[in-house]
């Protein structure tokens, strides 16, 4: 499996997930010490856009958590009933329910050990709890959800259409999907066609690409340190592919365009 990942930055849609739920049981295995609470590239300010206020505690994964506050700062979720689809390690479902203050945070994975680590890790945030469940068939009432939230997630999925129909499912009338990943640009039109098939509404749409490669130039000391110090030799270069450090084909894919990264709100129609 490590040999694929050092070869390609991006595999084929049906290997996408396996090769997804293989870096996380990984990344539960070998962070005993519970350090990587991210797995996402991070969004940097450019412009000298100021920076968001963050703890002292949260301070090491600044880039990683303001890829998440760029995704929900424009969506009134104060009091809200959130779900985030593909949670992954939960550290972006702790610092919205922190921060953002929703009436509830349900985060979502399909890798039971990440569920595991989450619910013992995150077990103080009020709030907050998680789940394990398939994204392409939530197991979730319909009308539930104020808004989903999906980072990094959806392109991995084998069934994009019936990921997006079932959001538009869960999501009370007049909900919104929050959503941001990376997509090649000949993928993104026939992206949009998935969201309108699936019921929803583009109210917003930002390419954030220069704004990830930023972050991931300043944050890849750091996550080169991190792979270094916890994982086997064997796999240091895989997992340097995954994290996107400076230098790796994932990098130089968003560094060059290959990748693009876009944010988007979604609005669940009301036709």
């Amino acid at each position: 499996m490590s040999r694929i990942v050092e070869k390609y930055a991006e595999l084929p849609k049906p290997f996408r997930k396996p090769l997804w739920q293989w870096w996380h049981k990984k990344m539960n295995k070998y962070d005993g010490d519970n350090i990587a609470n991210f797995m996402n590239y991070g969004f940097s300010y450019l412009n000298g856009d100021p920076e968001i206020q963050l703890q002292n505690n949260d301070e090491t994964d600044r880039y990683c958590i303001q890829l998440y506050d760029h995704v929900v700062n424009k969506a009134e979720i104060e009091g809200k009933d959130i779900l985030e689809v593909g949670s992954g390690r939960g550290g972006g479902a702790s610092y919205i329910t922190r921060y953002y203050k929703p009436k509830s945070y349900t985060g979502m994975d399909i890798t039971p050990s990440s569920i595991d680590f989450c619910n013992n890790h995150y077990k103080d945030v009020e709030d907050l709890s998680f789940k394990c469940g398939n994204a392409e068939k939530l197991p979730f009432d319909d009308n539930t959800f104020d808004f989903v939230v999906n980072v990094e997630s959806a392109r991995c999925y084998n069934n994009q259409d019936a990921f997006f129909s079932e959001v538009f499912r869960v999501l009370k009338p007049n909900g919104k999907l929050l959503l941001a990943d990376m997509v090649y640009p000949e993928e993104l039109e026939g992206l949009k066609n998935k969201f309108n098939k699936a019921g929803f509404i583009i109210t917003t749409e930002t390419d954030i690409s220069p704004n990830v490669v930023a972050a991931l130039e300043k944050d890849s000391a750091r996550r080169e340190h991190l792979i270094d110090t916890k994982t086997p030799k064997i796999l240091r270069k895989s997992f340097k592919t995954f994290a996107g450090t400076v230098g790796t084909s994932r990098y130089n894919n968003f560094a060059t365009g290959v990748f693009k990264y876009y944010s988007y709100i979604l609005d669940k129609s009301q036709k």
